[in-house]
């Protein structure tokens, strides 16, 4: 046993959260995976399926969905679900209750926040600052909102946005981790400046959520964004979710009202009038089935500390960068991810020539994470079920497959 594989059996022995992998249903290993046990490192992508999930599903289709039929809007609690699950998600971003609620889409999500930022930013301020390294489809919806409200979108480095702020700017939209690097932005830092210059601060949380501490009543962010189905294992498609902070809820003007967030929604009312608090943010009929399942999944972070779950993360991306640079060549990968703990999030991107086909091998080999275009080769480290044998294991058949 090399030494590397020697130190991963120590870390996982006195790993404080090694329990936590018995909560999923990772034993299944593709067929063609020529390694003896698999290697998840993708979901930053998609999180992997906690155990419990299938039978808490059949439940909702047989019994709620096929027995009670319509009456499970009362008494299996689907109508309060987007509330009460945004409740079950407020403790892993730092927000204190009802200030979130569970649906839509992220992008859709993205939209209703961007365009009520604006309204609430007041006259004289016609510029939107939008993340250039943002997600794209971000991107898309900020132009979108611009256009909707008369302003300006302007496209600046996240480094770049204390500079770029004035007396224009009525928000701001970020990504707190970069999607292809792993860079961790400081929203603390920049929510204080976005709020310096009068504007508000629209955080996308996609791939923050579920692996690190956010705090976003300590940092006093005004709206954010955030998808379920990565590092929070919603499944598939799982409804995103809206944070509108309490002291704004009730000038929060959604661009989409629709009868569920109206205050009355069964008085079918021509005239909108908004529901109180977090309510306000919802649209339509919810997903149900995606939603109960999201329920479910929450369920693997009873008793979970989130800094513990920073603390091994941390660990667990250090320990693989260090097997890395033991089991490849010096130049033949560039690290994009940054070195310094509180600038990187929770997955680690490496600039590889051939990315495309190393990337199918490793996944022929049962390692699994995933390629960007056109050069990058990206893992995504979930605290809750991935050790550091794995990461050792991964590390070495990179190795290989570079060879």
């Amino acid at each position: 046993m090399s030494e590397l594989a020697v130190r991963a059996a120590k870390l996982d022995a006195a790993d404080e959260l090694a329990g936590l992998r018995s909560r999923f249903a990772l034993d299944t290993v593709s067929d063609h995976a020529a390694d003896a046990a698999g290697v998840y490192l993708d979901g930053n992508s998609l999180g992997a399926l906690p155990a419990h999930v299938p039978g808490r599903l059949e439940d909702v289709v047989r019994r709620q969905w096929g027995e009670l039929r319509i009456r499970s809007w009362e008494e299996s609690g689907w109508w309060t679900a987007p509330e009460r699950i945004g409740d079950r998600i407020a403790p892993l971003v730092g927000a204190a209750p009802g200030q979130i609620v569970v649906g839509d889409s992220t992008s859709v999500n993205v939209f209703k926040a961007l365009v009520a930022a604006v309204r609430m930013a007041g006259d004289g301020r016609d510029e939107i600052l939008v993340d250039a390294t943002t997600f794209p489809t971000d991107g898309y919806i900020a132009e979108s909102a611009a256009r909707m409200t008369g302003c300006e979108l302007r496209a600046v480095t996240p480094q770049e946005v204390p500079s770029a702020l004035g007396g224009r700017t009525a928000a701001v939209l970020l990504n707190h981790v970069d999607y292809r690097t792993g860079h961790l932005h400081d929203l603390p830092a920049l929510t204080a400046a976005v709020h310096a210059s009068g504007a508000l601060a629209v955080w996308d949380l996609c791939h923050s959520a579920g692996a690190l501490p956010v705090g976003l009543d300590e940092h006093g962010v005004d709206l954010a964004v955030g998808c379920t189905y990565k590092y929070l294992n919603g499944g598939p498609g799982s409804p995103a979710y809206l944070y509108v902070r309490e002291e704004l809820q009730d000038r929060f003007d959604s661009p989409l009202p629709g009868w569920n967030s109206h205050a009355e929604p069964f008085g079918m009312s021509p005239d909108y009038a908004p529901a109180p608090g977090a309510p306000r943010g919802r649209v339509g009929t919810p997903d149900i089935l995606s939603m109960l399942a999201l329920e479910a999944s929450l369920e693997v972070w009873d008793g979970v500390s989130i800094d513990a779950v920073r603390a091994k993360s941390l660990a667990l991306t250090d320990f693989f960068l260090e097997c890395v640079e033991a089991r490849t060549e010096p130049g033949r990968l560039e690290c994009l991810t940054p070195r310094e703990h509180a600038r990187r999030g929770s997955q680690v991107a490496l600039r590889c020539a051939d990315a495309g086909k190393v990337m199918e091998r490793l996944i022929e080999r049962g390692v699994v994470g995933d390629f960007r275009r056109p050069d990058v080769l990206r893992f995504g480290f979930t605290p809750l079920y991935v050790g550091f044998a794995e990461v050792e294991r991964a590390a070495r058949v990179l190795g290989e497959v570079l060879t």
